[in-house]
């Protein structure tokens, strides 16, 4: 009998030592991008309070590495989109990467994870792109020399790496990247028993095309709506795990079956622009509190296509951050305010029943708008920059300002922001089905308040 017991001893200890190295623990994805943010220290005991058992940042920023050391937090860094290119060709230069922003910090500092970048295919020229892998693979030799090789080397991807993903079997990458960029990437996470650290957001698919994908599906509130993957006859409960195991199919069609997925990032916005549908703390509060369930249950929940998987995560994000460019929606994916204090209550250990959390606001924006909506100037911006975006505004689209110019109709009043309310509302109009936004660098806002005046009168969008 105890012979017959070894083997199970042996299975158990492996599973042990696995599960230790991958746990369900939710980290946080802690941006900088705001003005109002606070600092490291203060920032570090706001993560701890929220449960959170990891953290990524998104550079190497020496002050939060020093508020982070003696925390037990674990620690995933960035190299920078903008240097992958002159890392890749420069072992010297990894090295001395590594030096200068992980050995002043490690072990005190508990850096598991460094990232090459962060999500380059989406955000970065294309000749960036095949130095990914190089890059990688400079910093990988780099940490070894450091007798750091328990690093995981890893880079984060988006959604729009692949071609299809619907079906979820019918998941595969690129045509352009799958070779060329992919796939040695696959290779090297398989060699080095990384990770393939994916960014999925159930809201993008949902908000684009809401007339055909249910709310509550996306939020993990479905009872009823399941979808059944034709081809491997796997049924889904909820976008995620669609999301995540079309992944998982491209990875198997490039002959990688077993590299494991992070989620590097996922979450929902709490607040957006005028013409963002359901981005509110209601849908925020219960995305997030549902899918930290999922992820942190135990045994693993895993996903249809690889069911008992541990999935590690970081939710996006700590903070509303402020000076993040893009749709509004952009600007309001954090947990917390700047100010520290709760959007919404959440347990990132994923140990409070959500009926312990108070009533959240009634969603009032999970039907899309309809009307007339404005681009104008903000209030209290700066009037420097606001000329400057002005100037910008007006060298863009058809004839954007000719009506602000001296003698004609909407000229009077002679003021800046006046000026400036015209030439965002004309250039958005313009150009707002190629991609434009009513931003301007935090300059400008929507409003459905017309602001035409006489015999002027302001362009705008119809939704």
């Amino acid at each position: 009998m105890a012979m017959g017991l070894l083997p199970l001893y042996f299975l158990f200890l492996f599973l042990s030592i696995s599960s230790g190295e991958i746990s369900s623990q939710v980290g946080i994805n802690y941006g900088q991008l705001g003005d109002n943010l606070p600092l490291p220290k203060e920032s570090v005991k706001l993560i701890q309070s929220i449960g959170a058992k990891r953290v990524k940042i998104y550079d190497a920023n020496p002050d939060i590495l020093n508020a982070l050391k003696d925390t037990n937090l674990q620690v995933s860094i960035m190299v920078p989109n903008e240097i992958i290119t002159n890392i890749s060709t420069d072992q010297k230069l990894a090295d001395s990467w590594v030096e200068f922003n992980v050995v002043p910090f490690y072990p005190k500092t508990k850096i598991r994870y460094l990232l090459v970048g962060n999500e380059v295919i989406s955000s970065s020229p294309n000749e960036t792109w095949y130095n990914i892998v190089p890059a990688m693979r400079k910093i990988k030799t780099a940490l070894k020399t450091h007798s750091l090789s328990k690093i995981k080397v890893g880079t984060s991807m988006a959604m729009d790496v692949l071609e299809s993903s619907f079906p979820p079997s019918n998941g595969t990458f690129r045509s352009d990247i799958a070779v060329p960029i992919v796939k040695p990437l696959l290779q090297f996470l398989n060699r080095t028993k990384s990770f393939y650290f994916l960014d999925v957001y159930p809201y993008f698919p949902w908000s684009t095309d809401p007339k055909n994908i249910n709310l509550d599906y996306a939020l993990f509130e479905s009872r009823t709506t399941k979808y059944t993957d034709p081809v491997f006859n796997l049924t889904y409960t909820n976008l995620f795990d669609q999301m995540v195991d079309s992944v998982v199919f491209a990875m198997k069609k490039l002959g990688f079956s077993d590299v494991r997925i992070w989620i590097a990032e996922t979450g929902w916005p709490n607040d957006g622009d005028i013409d963002q549908i359901g981005a509110n703390i209601y849908n925020a509060a219960t995305y997030n509190r549902n899918v930290i369930k999922k992820l942190t249950a135990k045994p693993a929940i895993g996903t249809p296509a690889r069911p008992g998987w541990v999935l590690p995560s970081f939710i996006f994000a700590l903070y509303n951050e402020n000076k993040k460019p893009g749709p509004g929606t952009e600007r309001h994916f954090g947990v917390l305010y700047p100010n520290g204090s709760n959007v919404y209550e959440i347990d990132l250990s994923g140990e409070t029943p959500n009926s312990d959390f108070e009533p959240l606001p009634k969603p009032e924006n999970n039907e899309p708008y309809k009307g007339k909506i404005w681009c104008v100037a903000a209030r209290g911006v700066n009037a420097s920059e606001l000329g400057s975006a002005l100037s910008y505004a007006c060298s863009q689209g058809n004839k954007t300002c000719d009506p602000i110019r001296p003698g004609n109709k909407c000229f009077k009043p002679n003021s800046l922001v006046w000026h400036a309310s015209y030439a965002f509302s004309s250039y958005w109009s313009q150009l707002k089905n190629t991609g434009a936004t009513c931003y301007f660098n935090g300059l400008a806002t929507q409003t459905t308040k017309d602001p035409s005046f006489g015999h002027c009168k302001f362009p705008s969008v119809s939704l």
